[in-house]
């Protein structure tokens, strides 16, 4: 971003959250899944970007679960990541 060296300590936390939703999201569009996976996927981010507007630290718990499902790295018997308390 062009403004990366104007950051400070408080904005650090909201710029990691906001590249990494950035990234998922890019991650998720160059997948070579079925539409209804797609959908699903997209409909997890949206879900954590909602979050985020309430409370960045639960979004990044969110979103460093879904990370690591996408990574194929999944540690619940459905095989699906979710964060503690969801």
């Amino acid at each position: 971003m062009a403004a990366d060296n104007c950051l400070n300590g408080f904005q650090l936390e909201d710029d990691r959250l906001a590249r990494g939703l950035r990234d998922a999201h890019r991650r998720v569009r160059a997948l070579d899944v079925s539409l209804e996976e797609r959908t699903r996927l997209t409909h997890r981010l949206l879900a954590i970007c909602n979050v985020a507007k309430q409370d960045i630290e639960h979004a990044t718990a969110r979103l460093d679960a879904f990370i690591a499902y996408l990574d194929g790295v999944s540690d619940t018997p459905s095989g699906r990541n979710a964060a503690a308390g969801d």
